[in-house]
């Protein structure tokens, strides 16, 4: 049975976090697009808990999903303007590297 380390290494390709941010900042130069993603990704992190507590608070749906579709919205923008497509397109993976890549930007190591 593969131990939770093992199958983290095995799902990032052998490459580590360090490498995909890398990659996903290569992608993302230009200012306007940074900064759409600045925010629009931790709009839609937000969005996702709010969906989640739809399942207790219906009332919440429409505002779960409008941050979900507007923090996408802000993404699709950015990437519009930065002529490239989004990373995602290539390798699913790079949905998961956003979050880190914001997290790094906040740090002011991306």
């Amino acid at each position: 049975m593969m131990r939770s380390r093992e199958y983290g290494v095995a799902m990032l390709g052998g490459r580590s976090w360090e490498s995909w941010i890398a990659e996903y900042s290569e992608s993302h130069q230009h200012p306007l697009n940074r900064l759409t993603h600045t925010f629009g990704i931790p709009i839609i992190i937000l969005s996702l808990p709010v969906l989640v507590a739809t399942l207790v608070w219906h009332r919440l749906l429409w505002v779960g999903v409008g941050l979900f579709c507007f923090g996408w919205l802000l993404q699709f923008v950015g990437h519009a303007i930065e002529g490239k497509p989004p990373e995602f397109l290539k390798d699913w993976r790079f949905l998961l590297v956003g979050s880190r890549w914001w997290a790094a930007k906040m740090r002011g190591k991306a």
